[in-house]
């Protein structure tokens, strides 16, 4: 198959693009870390508000007492 030149882009296919773009996140992976420290907040406030902090502490002594400590 022959190589064929690409068409030049328009201007205003330029600005469209360039348009449509924001917002969007770069196709980079994030740190674990840096995740964990973005999500960790919203998940203690969504623990409280809903009562959730109750029933991991009771989950968790559930499970200690079955592996016996």
């Amino acid at each position: 198959m022959a190589h064929t030149a690409g068409r030049p882009t328009s201007r205003a296919h330029g600005r469209l693009a360039a348009f449509t773009a924001v917002g969007t996140r770069p196709r980079d992976r994030r740190h674990p870390l840096v995740a964990a420290a973005m999500v960790l907040p919203l998940a203690v406030v969504l623990a409280v508000v809903f009562g959730g902090v109750e029933a991991v502490v009771t989950q968790a002594s559930s499970v200690a007492g079955m592996l016996g400590r």
